[in-house]
């Protein structure tokens, strides 16, 4: 279902979410001419990006040995599980999908990719292929201006695209699995002994830009697969990420005050709030995977992923299940900070609670501002639409585009 090259019996636009075919025998240049550019600023982001992974494994390890170091062995230990439980999972999803890539090429190739992302350096190969690939296209543009629509700099200029997608698909994945829980550890952390180190702080700040530029990063590539939607615009970024990142924050630190009150009680909310998402994605009915038993993995990374943040992951409408999402948050926030402000357990004397509660309610409220704001004015709300082209060979107007779905068209939408 994925491919990185250009058939003219099978050709794939707008991969990882919609594929369009004209024709059995052929496909019109009116289709490819729906890829979105890959341009230089696109090309330096990724860059950044691959910068900030490297420095963030810097960071973990750092901080991490740190609390090993002041005999704070539990919190050392749950970074470090956080860390490679994020990169197990990135790494089998990696190598399943270079598998449907290259099915039926060379197996020596398919066995040195097993083995680099055995070593958890999979990320890497990829990052190669999309530096490798949009380096080609984004920095010999105006050569090409020109050319044909079906020349092979566009294949190229595809696979930079997609190459692109699969890093920031696979960013989501790390995103929640790791960045956002070692956030909430770090921030307990902080409400719980009220000291703070250099490291704590780089952490933290560490976590909040994983955040910003994953979620950022991806909706870019998302438009991009998107053959019927606009580019990603600078305000449509920035209100996408406040509400992203207003609404996850607040939901920590709700998370971080029930957690200072129990630690039982949080653990059984979080089980509790997954199994709720990972029932939901059952209901889905989801088919992103070519095996159940990664399908099933698939499910129960979007039930962690729905913890934090609402996804759609079938690209449908989803105007309830959001507000019953947020709906439920804001009771949750409300309800813990109702208990800590007629209970008031001593462990408040060792925050500020009129600071963390203010933090608390505003982020939340700011965040739902920019939700209604992006889901009114900037997001795509109308997926897989068909849309009519002209056979230049036949000369049929209007014939009409067959949509045929592959397993990213049942990733996760916004």
């Amino acid at each position: 279902m994925r491919r990185w090259y250009c058939q003219e019996k099978d050709s794939i636009v707008g991969k990882h979410l919609y594929s369009f075919t004209l024709s059995e025998e052929r496909m019109t240049a009116a289709a490819v001419s729906h890829i979105k550019k890959f341009t230089k600023q696109n090309f330096f982001f990724l860059v950044g990006g691959m910068i900030i992974y490297v420095v963030d494994i810097g960071v973990d390890f750092w901080v991490a040995s740190r609390y090993f170091c002041q005999g704070q062995y539990s919190w050392s230990i749950l970074i470090l599980c956080f860390r490679g439980i994020s990169s197990i999972i990135t790494q089998i999803f990696s190598y399943e999908w270079f598998k449907n890539d290259w099915e039926g090429t060379d197996t020596g190739k398919q066995k040195l990719v097993f083995l680099v992302h055995l070593f958890h350096c999979g990320i890497f190969i990829r990052y190669w292929f999309a530096l490798k690939y949009g380096c080609q296209v984004a920095f010999k543009q105006t050569s090409n201006r020109g050319a044909s629509e079906v020349d092979p700099s566009n294949c190229i200029e595809k696979k930079a695209i997609d190459a692109m997608t699969d890093i920031n698909m696979l960013r989501v994945f790390k995103t929640f699995l790791e960045t956002t829980p070692q956030l909430f550890l770090q921030i307990y952390i902080l409400m719980e002994h009220g000291k703070t180190n250099f490291y704590q702080y780089a952490a933290i700040m560490m976590s909040f830009c994983g955040i910003s530029l994953t979620m950022v990063d991806y909706q870019i590539s998302l438009r991009k697969s998107l053959p019927d939607k606009d580019e990603f615009h600078v305000l449509s970024k920035f209100t996408y990420l406040f509400y992203k990142l207003l609404t996850i924050t607040s939901w920590i630190l709700s998370i971080s005050l029930i957690t200072l009150l129990s630690v039982r009680i949080s653990v059984i909310l979080l089980i509790f709030l997954w199994i709720g998402g990972f029932t939901w994605t059952l209901k889905q009915h989801t088919t992103f995977c070519k095996s159940k038993k990664m399908e099933y993995l698939y499910r129960t990374v979007v039930g962690i992923i729905l913890i934090f943040s609402f996804f759609n992951i079938k690209g449908r409408r989803t105007k309830v299940c959001i507000s019953i999402y947020y709906a439920t948050h804001t009771v949750m926030t409300l309800g813990i900070l109702f208990i800590y402000m007629f209970w008031k357990p001593s462990l408040m004397k060792g925050i500020c609670f009129t600071i963390i509660s203010i933090l608390t309610i505003l982020s939340l409220v700011l965040g739902i501002i920019f939700l209604v704001v992006y889901y009114s004015h900037f997001h795509p709300s109308t997926y897989c639409r068909p849309q009519a082209y002209s056979d230049e060979v036949d000369g049929v107007a209007g014939q009409k585009v067959r949509v045929k779905t592959g397993r990213f068209h049942n990733f996760l939408m916004q």
